[in-house]
């Protein structure tokens, strides 16, 4: 555990992506090779479930430390931090542990087969033995909230400095279902067997949203452009006799979508789609909504699948005949996607995302401005001679997305938000009048102010609460706040009736008297007309 607080201490300590990868790369080196699995399992997102509950954690850290639990209460939004909280209320502890990490988050997984008794007597041991910095990594991996500033592409470029084996290699060796538990180190990273994993997707190329204007790209034949479907992001993979579909959070998700185990009876064996699993129906995508109904369950009725059946709209060709293909030109792959899909039956689930045909950029701007027409959200443009990269790269790939609507409405609940905005208020709801003239509430927002105007809307809201309602207080209709949202759809959940997807603020309307918001009538209009 020490060498993982020192990899921990350097990389919290440094914004420089170059030191960052050196004190990786140095770690790769010399940690055993199970501390290194749980390092790269870490920090491609594989955190361990929380083995315990954070009210727990609290009334154990506030008995060792010996103070009344009101005053761990009252230290902890302004530490902003359960696992730094903890750390710090404690008693000094030992000198630091000699296990390694790998033997923590053994001990780690045993707490979740005990006794409450069994389990505070292990997490107290552990708070004894450690020093500071290794107490606040053991309360963050129990509760599951690990993180650090890494992101996965960094820690696969400093493993690549490590081992000598290409980067791209790693990143795709690293997809996919594994866990510590299940493979070693050898198997894992440096074993180059094709066939260890079959269902292993490749890592995902993602675009950036379009900074400029189109015709700064340059010439209109460099590029193809397509829409861009509301759906989930997926790759569907035929190989060894069986399919598979993994999200783009690397997600194994064959199950839920029971639509696409047709596709291997049709597609030759060593095929990797990349798409979007949209809702579809008639011909026409289906609200992204009706995707949500099916996210999540376990059981898949007649009825559902009946209502809300799915397709694979296919833009890209990862792999053909076994072929890992990525090197081949955009233009390339399309051809060879094209030529895949051409004689499916029309029954099979998969169909090919149309490539919009255009002479010059000027003609694009109408296009996209219909794509809510169609159920897009906007278009993509992608460089014709672009290999398939690696995670967020920019230059090749962009999405040009449609304005986002946009209504005005009032602020009458606040919650504070969490981790380093721990002690602002960040967490707002927000309410329009119906027709009776009173506030109905319908959407939630947490972004899109500076750090500064979220300080001046705390002191305002800590001087301005009407009622407290646990973490959350009413305040007076006074603040009125543009939000953006990218789509709208109706909901029997929301007393409003109305659900927003992906709202935000975009501003803070000083300008606008409450009298001049929008109201309950507005939003219906617009799910008439969007919905």
């Amino acid at each position: 555990m020490k060498r993982f607080a020192q990899l921990f201490t350097e990389l919290d300590q440094t914004t420089k992506t170059n030191v960052k990868v050196a004190a990786l790369a140095d770690y790769f080196l010399d940690a055993p090779d199970m501390d290194k699995l749980w390092t790269i399992a870490l920090l491609s997102g594989r955190r361990p479930r929380r083995a315990i509950t954070a009210t727990n954690l609290k009334v154990w850290a506030a008995e060792e430390a010996g103070i009344p639990l009101w005053l761990f209460e009252e230290a902890y939004p302004i530490v902003g931090d359960l696992a730094e909280t903890i750390a710090l209320v404690l008693p000094s502890g030992g000198s630091g542990s000699n296990l390694g990490l790998a033997d923590w988050m053994d001990a780690i997984a045993a707490l979740k087969d005990v006794s409450e008794e069994e389990r505070r007597a292990g997490i107290v041991s552990a708070w004894a033995q450690l020093d500071t910095v290794e107490r606040f990594l053991f309360n963050k991996l129990i509760t599951g909230g690990f993180r650090v500033g890494v992101s996965q592409k960094l820690m696969t470029r400093a493993l690549a400095a490590a081992t000598g084996i290409d980067e791209a290699a790693l990143a795709h060796r690293i997809m996919g279902d594994w866990t510590p538990d299940r493979v070693t180190f050898e198997e894992l990273i440096l074993s180059d067997d094709p066939s260890a994993d079959l269902s292993k997707p490749y890592p995902f190329y993602l675009a950036y949203a379009l900074d400029g204007e189109p015709a700064d790209l340059g010439p209109p034949g460099d590029w193809f452009a397509e829409h861009k479907w509301d759906g989930i992001r997926g790759q569907l993979i035929i190989r060894g006799g069986a399919h598979y579909v993994w999200s783009r959070g690397e997600e194994l998700i064959t199950a839920r979508f029971p639509e696409l185990a047709s596709v291997p009876d049709f597609v030759p064996q060593g095929t990797v789609f990349d798409g979007e699993i949209l809702t579809w129906q008639d011909g026409a995508p289906l609200p992204f909504q009706t995707l949500q109904t099916r996210i999540g369950r376990k059981t898949l009725s007649k009825k559902l699948l009946s209502e809300a059946p799915v397709v694979l709209k296919a833009y890209d060709l990862l792999e053909r005949e076994g072929q890992d293909i990525r090197g081949f030109p955009y233009a390339e792959r399309r051809r060879l996607l094209e030529a895949v899909i051409r004689d499916l039956p029309d029954d099979v689930p998969v169909i090919l995302s149309p490539i919009i045909r255009f002479d010059h950029w000027a003609d694009l701007a109408g296009i996209r401005d219909g794509s809510r027409d169609i159920g897009a959200e906007g278009l993509m443009l992608k460089r014709r001679d672009s290999p398939y990269r690696i995670g967020r790269k920019k230059g090749d790939w962009w999405k040009w997305k449609v304005d986002p609507l946009s209504v005005d409405a009032v602020m009458i609940y606040a919650q504070a938000g969490h981790g380093r905005r721990a002690n602002l208020f960040t967490d707002f709801t927000f309410a329009v009048p119906n027709e009776a003239g009173e506030l109905v509430t319908f959407t939630k927002a947490y972004s899109g102010l500076t750090d500064a105007e979220f300080k001046e809307i705390t002191a305002w809201v800590k001087k301005n609460t009407l009622e407290k309602f646990g973490p959350v207080r009413r305040v007076p209709p006074v603040h009125v706040f543009e939000i953006h949202f990218e789509g709208i759809q109706a909901s029997t959940r929301h007393k409003s009736g109305i659900a927003l997807r992906f709202p935000r603020m975009s501003r803070w309307r000083r300008d606008k008297p409450v009298s001049e918001i929008n109201t309950l009538a507005d939003l219906k209009e617009i799910l008439t007309t969007f919905g």
